[in-house]
């Protein structure tokens, strides 16, 4: 009995010395394409985060006079929703303080409900799809435009500058692709109701070979090609719409908005014959830390460059280890509220959200590409 009563204190102790050391980490997950034909952006943002995790924990990150340490908790989600939930509820269980993530909206969208119905609050740095706060929870954000404003640009900007007078459309049927294309296409329509859509076509987001709807569009003659997906489908369709003789001008939305795409593309990428913006820019004084960060980034990875998201990332982490610090307290009921009220100046530019938890006066930045190179042509707000 005697030995029986000294051992129990001795295990509530060492239970308590167990809590205080959990209070020490603070756990943000992070999600996005490792594997698979988006690998090569999904690797750009998880670097974004380890930069900010690894810049916080180096200045002595401090929640409340107490120092503690960002843990980072990676996860893979492929691009593909059924695997985005999965690890999703794998990154609940693992009781993250937080989650930086889904690239693509196709998984941010079903992932948003486990994080939502689990109080952890969620920040998208790519997601642009509507739908993902239209739901309704008070948990997601995301620090980038969303398509109405991305699409809806890109239409009016093709009828304007671009001066298409016939258009054809290829989308690669996934939430972000189709939604783009959608608003895209309400935008010339809306500046132009005169604008004949000479083709609708859709592909897959693992397609290779697209001869038979690029032959299709080809007969009907567009001015201007809109492709609504991501870099891995677009360089390709490029280089061939170049073999089958198409001169249209081809366009798109972030997705197709990368270094890689001269690269896949080959020679197809053109002069100046492509336009595509990317959700978020900089304008001002503000390039200097944008420059500084692809800087720093560049020497944190030596062998990489900056793709596309990495720095909408890294500020999604500062915002929400900023929250914790507002709310004194890592726990998600107590820093959700002033991550609903956040003003934060980050590489990317000033983040605030609305009611919904999109951000506030998103810009997008126009590009083309010049000498197989993304080159920037404005900022539009």
């Amino acid at each position: 009995m005697q030995l029986t009563t000294k051992l129990i204190p001795l295990a509530i102790a060492m239970a308590f010395a167990g809590s205080a050391s959990a209070q020490d980490i603070v756990k943000i997950g992070h999600v996005g394409p490792i594997s698979g034909a988006s690998a090569h952006l999904g690797k750009d943002n998880e670097n974004g985060a380890k930069m900010a995790v690894e810049e916080l924990n180096a200045k002595g990150f401090m929640i409340n006079g107490k120092k503690v340490k960002l843990e980072l908790v990676l996860e893979d989600d492929g691009a593909d929703p059924k695997q985005g939930t999965a690890v999703a509820q794998k990154l609940v269980d693992a009781k993250v303080n937080g989650v930086i993530g889904h690239l693509n909206s196709g998984t941010t969208v079903p992932a948003s409900r486990i994080y939502h119905n689990a109080g952890i609050p969620q920040i998208s740095p790519s997601s642009t799809i509507p739908e993902y706060t239209k739901q309704g929870f008070k948990s997601a954000f995301r620090v980038v435009a969303n398509d109405n404003k991305l699409g809806g640009t890109l239409g009016r900007y093709a009828v304007d500058t671009l001066k298409a007078t016939n258009i054809a459309v290829i989308d690669d049927r996934s939430a972000y692709g189709q939604g783009v294309a959608t608003e895209f296409l309400k935008g010339a329509k809306a500046q132009n109701p005169a604008v004949k859509i000479v083709g609708k076509e859709f592909t897959s987001a693992t397609a290779t070979d697209f001869t038979a709807i690029l032959t299709s569009i080809k007969n009907k003659k567009p001015d201007l090609v809109f492709f609504g997906g991501m870099d891995a489908v677009g360089g390709p369709m490029l280089k061939q719409m170049k073999a089958l003789g198409i001169n249209a001008k081809f366009m798109g939305g972030d997705g197709i908005c990368t270094e890689s795409l001269a690269r896949l593309a080959g020679d197809g990428v053109g002069e100046g014959n492509v336009t595509c913006a990317e959700a978020g820019g900089v304008t001002g004084e503000q390039e200097k830390s944008f420059a500084d960060f692809v800087a720093r980034y560049k020497k944190r990875f030596p062998n990489e460059s900056v793709q596309l998201y990495s720095p909408y990332v890294y500020d999604a982490v500062m915002v929400m280890a900023t929250a914790m610090q507002n709310a004194k307290s890592a726990d998600p009921v107590k820093y959700l509220p002033e991550l609903q009220k956040i003003k934060y100046q980050g590489v990317t530019g000033l983040i605030q959200f609305d009611d919904k938890g999109d951000i506030k006066d998103g810009a997008l930045t126009m590009f083309t590409f010049k000498g197989g190179k993304k080159t920037k042509m404005s900022v539009v707000k």
